[in-house]
């Protein structure tokens, strides 16, 4: 009932035991605090959330508008509802280094278990459009040199992103992923690598983990989770697919009501009342002051 019963410490110190062991993690993108409790009911490692996705949430392009209060704001709902640790994208840091480090105390105030700040100037772009730019690596160090030193808790992940493999290639890539490793970063995100052979250079150039990002549309091929593991990736993320499912679906009940006028063909592809009620768990509710939640639920089809 409410929200997660483990502790925001006790969450980072399990997820970097586990992300220790070398297994592959799976952290798909959840667009709303509901969502990531669907993620959690549906046996995944980790729950992470995309800029793109806040941004987008708020009807915005991903290209550094959103704050770090609205990024903090929505992460600290999100996190709350679900017992997995849960990554949260902070592009830039949100300005300087001093900006970078109130932002890694904010996310730590706001529960979440790790962010990644990136290397590319201000404003940003989605990782996967043309046009990019990156700062220098002197900029760059910077950036994680303060998110290291700001954190509180040791067990929070401070992953470094690099897009510099679109604007540079391959080996820059490799150097800036060594760079950031030796500034403190305790895990690297190589943004927009095109082949597995790409990420299994980057895996063998860092000696920590590395993340995958498997998002649709993009300049990666959507590999699996097991080509993935297979060339020592250790966390993938599908940031954006929920969200893309779930308006691909909306939009399609939009055109069924224009055209028909009402939504009874699609039915079957609806979360049914009973399964909602489920995942909120309105019965904790109901049982927790019956004198309060007296209300029934409703075992039919309605």
């Amino acid at each position: 009932m409410l929200y997660a019963q483990t502790s925001p410490a006790e969450k980072r110190r399990l997820f970097r035991e586990r992300l220790a062991s070398g297994e592959l993690l799976r952290f798909p993108g959840a667009f709303n605090p509901l969502s990531a409790r669907l993620i959690e009911r549906k046996g995944f490692e980790g729950v992470y959330v995309s800029g793109a996705v806040l941004s987008a949430d708020l009807g915005l392009p991903d290209i550094g508008l959103t704050t770090l209060t609205e990024v903090a704001g929505r992460g600290q709902q999100i996190a709350r509802m679900t017992e997995l640790p849960v990554i949260i994208d902070a592009d830039t840091g949100f300005g300087e280094p001093m900006n970078v480090a109130r932002t890694i105390q904010t996310l730590e105030d706001a529960g979440l278990s790790g962010t990644h700040i990136e290397d590319q100037v201000n404003p940003k772009r989605c990782g996967h459009l043309d046009g990019k730019a990156v700062v220098d690596e002197s900029t760059a160090l910077k950036r994680i040199r303060a998110a290291v030193d700001a954190r509180r808790d040791p067990n929070f992940l401070i992953m470094a992103r690099t897009d510099i493999r679109a604007v540079e290639g391959l080996g820059s890539a490799i150097d800036r992923a060594k760079a950031l490793q030796d500034a403190g970063a305790d895990a690297i995100f190589p943004e927009a690598m095109r082949t597995l052979e790409e990420f299994a250079a980057v895996r063998d150039a860092v000696g920590v983990p590395i993340l995958a990002n498997m998002t649709e549309f993009g300049k990666s091929d959507l590999f699996s989770v097991d080509q993935l593991r297979d060339v020592g990736v250790n966390i993938v993320i599908w940031p954006v697919s929920l969200l893309r499912m779930a308006m691909g679906a909306a939009g399609r009940a939009l055109d069924e009501l224009e055209n028909e006028g009402h939504l009874t063909g699609l039915l079957d592809q609806m979360q049914h009342r009973a399964d909602l009620y489920d995942l909120i768990d309105y019965e904790g509710y109901n049982h927790f002051d019956t004198s309060v939640f007296n209300f029934q639920i409703s075992k039919d089809n309605s």
